[in-house]
């Protein structure tokens, strides 16, 4: 998440004055750097940088650039959370090949589990059991007595990926890469916050992690977390105009992604988005079309806990690409809000640019966006798990219902197939055509998964 009120008041007050009137062209280096200085529902205040730094060379490949490395050093105040993260992208480092690297290390000693399978867990946010709510409970009195976090648990993560693409005709390209993870899980490493003198959870075991390890449904090899080293083949086909914010063309992939070690899986990936330019005269540019189907889908084993979230894909546009939700898939939902073995869903959105302008050398324009997204479960996640432990299709945690004060279950396997659907708005501006700074607003409209206004603010359009 991204710093966006500074270019956004430079963008405002310059905007009429300034208009570009010579061809675009860059040569060079180019840097974007920004304090992250955001807000989170899912993670509170964000304080640290982030930047791009852009090579163009000669300016040949305008739009485009030779090399470009993106980097980021960043806190959460309320989860605590920590990421460091350094990428490399360029189809120019070795011929006819596109090499995309990153490290990332994050610590989430406050992170939140939600359950499984989407619309089947219940979700017990604040928007639901009134001053009983067990997400994040600041102020709980009535039968805990003291903070809670029911679907609060610790996850820390280094990610080191390699990818490559090598072309096969003008538009179609050859895939191959390998990621390699590190895991560890465990209960919440956080004492909560300080109510009447009182500086801790009212209960750390009182939490949905621990109910689904003594259960059983989760195994000894996933719960304290693992290693993994995913390979993963395909191909991609391209005849996107820009990259990062294309007027027209296509952008399809299809892969398999798998692990071989630890606990196995094969997943089959698949990816089309389409963008089509509206002929409609506006002076900043035609408005754009633009549109994602996706599927991803475990075909062989079951993901280990510690990956089940992970959104794997050949070419990373942003520093996280995990969870079902959140800024990566379905907008206006909490982040990792569906954990499932297969997913489908769809993107769309009329990208609209309302001024472009010059500043300082550089190139800017303004854009919305309004959208609206979709997805269904295709395979459930630990489904024959759950069903031992259910009755009548529904999962209960006593410590939940004492929480909340119902007898409500914690998972009803009769909504895992439950449409998910959202739609909200967006507000872009980039510099350069690819250092794009966006904030979207969305609202979920499934019953028993809506989490209030969602905020995503970051960087780059979703797709």
């Amino acid at each position: 998440m991204k710093k966006l009120a500074s270019i956004l008041f430079l963008a405002i007050v310059c905007a009429a004055g300034l208009n570009a009137q010579e061809k675009e062209m860059k040569t060079g280096w180019s840097f974007g750097l920004l304090p992250t200085a955001t807000y989170s529902v899912d993670n509170g205040f964000q304080a640290g940088a982030f930047g791009d730094v852009y090579y163009y060379g000669d300016g040949a490949t305008y739009p485009d650039p030779l090399h470009k490395i993106s980097w980021e050093a960043s806190y959460f105040t309320h989860s605590h959370r920590m990421r460091l993260y350094l990428a490399y992208d360029s189809k120019y480092l070795i011929p006819n090949m596109r090499v995309n690297a990153s490290v990332t290390y994050m610590n989430d000693p406050l992170y939140s589990m939600w359950g499984f399978n989407g619309p089947a867990a219940t979700q017990g946010t604040e928007n639901y059991y009134g001053a009983n709510h067990v997400w994040g409970n600041r102020n709980m009195t009535t039968l805990a007595g003291g903070n809670v976090n029911y679907y609060g648990m610790s996850r820390e993560m280094l990610r080191i990926l390699a990818n490559f693409q090598g072309r096969i005709t003008d538009n179609l390209n050859w895939a191959a890469g390998m990621n390699f993870w590190k895991w560890n899980l465990g209960a919440m490493k956080d004492n909560g916050v300080e109510v009447d003198g009182n500086k801790k959870y009212y209960d750390t075991n009182a939490t949905l992690y621990n109910f689904l390890d003594k259960a059983g449904v989760l195994t000894d090899a996933e719960k304290n977390g693992g290693i993994s080293l995913e390979f993963n083949a395909g191909l991609v086909y391209d005849t996107r105009d820009i990259e990062a914010a294309p007027n027209r063309g296509i952008w399809a992939e299809a892969y398999l992604n798998g692990n071989f070690i630890g606990t196995p899986y094969l997943k089959a990936c698949a990816y089309f988005r389409n963008y089509i330019s509206i002929p409609i005269p506006i002076p900043a540019g035609n408005p754009v079309f633009a549109y994602r189907l996706a599927w991803q889908h475990t075909i062989a084993g079951e993901t280990p806990l510690y990956m089940v979230q992970n959104n794997p894909l050949l070419v990373q546009r942003n520093m996280i690409s995990e969870g079902f939700g959140s800024s990566n898939t379905i907008r206006g939902l909490r982040e990792n809000r569906i954990l499932a073995e297969g997913m489908a869903w769809a993107n769309t959105e009329l990208r609209i640019k309302l001024v472009k302008f010059t500043l300082a050398k550089q190139y800017f324009y303004i854009a919305v966006n309004p959208f609206f997204d979709a997805g269904i479960i295709t395979r459930p996640y630990k489904a024959d798990a759950l069903a031992k432990i259910a009755v009548g299709g529904k999962v209960y945690d006593p410590a939940f219902n004492l929480l909340t004060g119902t007898d409500d279950p914690i998972y009803d396997s009769s909504k895992v197939r439950n449409l998910i659907y959202s739609g909200g708005a967006g507000l872009k501006i980039a510099m350069n055509q690819n250092f794009i700074v966006s904030a979207d607003f969305a609202r979920c409209f499934t019953e028993g998964m809506d989490a209030g206004l969602w905020i995503g603010i970051g960087i780059n359009y979703q797709f």
